[in-house]
Formats: structure tokens, sequence, C-alpha cells
């Protein structure tokens, strides 16, 4: 086989692999750092957030999601943790389930990281997702199907968060979502190694291009995706954010 042939072959087979990863998950490395993104088209895909259990508990595992999904025929595509929550498993800050809202937006600077702001709020609308700083979230209140607020931003419209320090020492493995401008694609991503968050804020700007996006934690950091057969088992999570889709696919 020619040199141009394979080549060719290697070009395709890098083309069909990109393709295969526009919805789903995907192992990646950007500048030295390991991680995993997995894609959601906010206009097809089914994006959900999940507390509490139909016996009124919190889910707190993903394998408890899956199983009241598999009752009505559906299953995780992939989810992770879905925001920074209290002692008693309650979103520390603004969260809305099915349209209906179980807490209010926390505006006020604080402590940890939550506090550090600015700080934002993913949104699920019903053909589009965003991550929005939350001051300009409370002014304009979007219709969200879904909600959770966390912090601090990662990406503000294009550029890091002012706090972040290239030299920073303060190094975790972390997770977040990241949105497109039209709302359309919503990249959630973990680390597989522990980061900076000035590291992370670039992963979202620099290597997948979206210009907001949100912190969503660090210790408690896990990834359910089936597609890599992987699902991280650990403490018991508070809200869990996922994409929905019918057991049949």
């Amino acid at each position: 086989m020619s040199k141009a042939k394979a080549a060719g072959l290697i070009g395709l087979f890098c083309v069909a692999t990109l393709a295969q990863a526009a919805t789903g998950c995907e192992e990646r490395i950007f500048d030295g750092l390991r991680y995993t993104a997995c894609t959601a088209d906010a206009g097809t895909d089914d994006i959900r957030l999940f507390l509490d259990s139909p016996s009124g508990d919190k889910f707190g595992q993903f394998s408890a999601v899956d199983a009241a999904l598999k009752d009505k025929g559906q299953r995780l595509a992939f989810a992770m943790n879905g925001g920074m929550y209290h002692d008693d498993r309650a979103p520390v800050g603004h969260y809305i389930e099915n349209g209906q809202e179980r807490m209010r937006v926390i505006p006020n600077a604080g402590p940890g990281n939550f506090g550090l702001l600015p700080n934002g709020v993913f949104c699920v609308q019903d053909t589009r997702a965003d991550v929005i700083e939350t001051l300009t979230y409370d002014d304009n209140r979007p219709d969200c199907r879904f909600a959770t607020q966390s912090g601090p931003m990662l990406v503000i419209d294009g550029e890091l968060h002012p706090r972040f320090l290239p030299d920073s020492s303060s190094r975790y493995v972390r997770n977040g979502v990241g949105t497109s401008e039209d709302g359309t694609r919503v990249v959630f991503v973990i680390t597989d190694q522990a980061v900076t968050f000035h590291e992370f804020g670039r992963i979202f700007r620099d290597d997948l291009g979206v210009p907001q996006a949100l912190f969503l934690d660090g210790s408690v950091s896990r990834l359910h995706a089936p597609q890599l057969n992987r699902s991280d088992f650990g403490r018991w999570l508070g809200p869990i954010i996922g994409v929905v889709e019918p057991l049949t696919q």
C-alpha cells in the first residue's frame, strides 16, 4: 500500500472517529491532560436532572436512576454528578426539575468554590441548553425544564474566570459542563487526572471550543458511560445529570 493511500485511510478513520463522538462519550487528551467528554444535542437528546427517587429518597447512585428508568423502557446513555449539595444531599444552589423549582437562586458570594463569583446556572429548555452567569440568569429567567446552579464559571463569553491562576497548585479531578453559542451542543467533561481550575477551563475553551462552561464539582466527580464500559461508584450523590435514551438503543 502506498504512503498516500495509507495516509488517506488514516484520515478517513479519524473523521469517522470524530463523527461517532458527535453524540456520546470519548476519551481525549489536551495539552497533556487526560479527560473524558460526553456530548449531547440539546435539540434532539433528552437531557434531565435527577434528585428524588419514586420512593422519596435521593437517588444517590447512577444504578438507582437506571433502575427507575428501566420501568419506563429507558436508560441512561451517560450521566455525571450534577452540582454541589449539602450533607443531606439537597442542592446547594438553584435547582429545577421537571419545571418545578426546588431551590431558589443564590446570587451572592460565599465560601468555597460555589461562592467564587461569577458562578452560573446550567439551564435545559425545550430545544436548547445554556450555561448562564447567575446574575444574568436571575435578571431574565429563561423557561428551564431543568436547571442546576454551581460555581465557579469556568469560561465566560470565551474568557477564563478572572480568578484562575496559571501557576495554581490546587489540583483535583473535576467535572463540568459547557454549551455552544446557539445552545444546541452540550459537552459534559470529567478529568481523568487531577487538574487546576485554569487547566480545566482551557479544556473547554481551547480544546472543545465552547464559550460558556460551568464547574460542577471536584472531589465527588463521577461518570456513568456505558459506551466506554465505565460507571464510577463512590459516595452518595445529590443531583445527577444525564441523557436518557430508549432501552432498545
